[in-house]
């Protein structure tokens, strides 16, 4: 019989590094400190490999692209992005199961781009064969960016999430928050309703996680809130790139305005259920001995 572990069709190729990096043992709690700081660090860097990999092809296409080059600039970021998902599953540093979260993300977030675009919310200034009406293809594997990172995080640090709410309300939640992203050009923006009942539902809901040898935990809500801020980050690198723009942009690059930051919070909370529906379900086999 096979020793290999029954989730092998699950791990990938980071799974033997993260081994090798988590047997390492430090008699000193400053040096052991200061190595599980480091390694969420790496561990971090690797859960945002497909969102990295998306934004640096932004910088050099910004910095690089031709202006007579024989292929439009937004064509080659769509190539390259499905380039870079499909090596990533032949290199086994994806798994299939995440590959399915970020399906999912570029059907949801195309959708919202074609509308949000149409209503002038923002625009691709330039010119593209691979896209659907004002919206290029590869704008679908920025939201699918951080699906992966949703579902590579929630696997890579072994994500439990005691004192979840009733499966029916997050939900609930995140199909009113997609709902408000369409009816708020028609009618009252219910935002503030939004962010009452994300506190209301995830009051008690922390989500523990392990770096090393130690469970740590913090709450749901501040994680998610992190994590948008980040992508708040991104965006403003993506708008500097000119690979899209906001109204009030034409003229000259500014920064995103920090209102901005509430949406990408709601965001979050869609595509953190989307992962909880899609990838929680599959709960990970902890290596390590969890702390009380």
């Amino acid at each position: 019989m096979s020793d290999l572990p029954p989730d092998l069709a699950q791990r990938t190729r980071f799974a033997g590094v993260r081994d090798r990096l988590e047997r390492l043992e430090f008699r000193s709690p400053l040096a052991a400190g200061s190595y599980e700081f480091l390694l969420f660090g790496f561990k971090q860097g690797w859960a945002c490999l497909f969102g990295g990999l998306v934004l640096a092809m932004l910088i050099a296409a910004h910095l690089w692209w031709p202006q007579d080059a024989p292929i439009h600039r937004y064509d080659a970021l769509t190539i390259a992005c499905a380039l870079i998902q499909i090596g990533m599953l032949a290199f086994r540093l994806e798994t299939w199961s995440e590959a399915r979260v970020i399906l999912a993300f570029h059907i949801v977030g195309t959708l919202m781009e074609i509308f949000k675009t149409a209503m002038g919310s923002w625009a691709y200034p330039d010119a593209a064969l691979l896209r659907v009406g004002g919206v290029p293809l590869f704008s679908g594997f920025m939201y699918a960016a951080v699906g992966s990172y949703i579902a590579r995080v929630w696997r890579i640090f072994e994500f439990t999430l005691p004192g979840s709410p009733p499966a029916w309300q997050p939900v609930a939640l995140a199909a009113a928050i997609y709902v408000n992203f369409f009816t708020h050009h028609f009618g009252p923006d219910l935002r503030l309703a939004l962010f009452a009942a994300t506190a209301l539902i995830w009051r008690r809901t922390w989500v523990e996680f392990t770096v090393w040898r130690t469970r740590r935990r913090m709450p749901l809500l501040l994680g998610l809130l992190l994590v948008a801020l980040f992508i708040w980050f991104a965006e403003n690198i993506g708008t500097f790139t000119r690979t899209w723009a906001y109204p009030g942009q034409e003229g000259g690059w500014t920064m995103v305005p920090l209102a901005k930051l509430g949406a990408w919070y709601l965001l979050m909370i869609i595509s953190f259920v989307l992962v909880l529906r899609l990838h929680g379900s599959e709960q990970p086999q902890s290596r390590t001995m969890v702390a009380p």
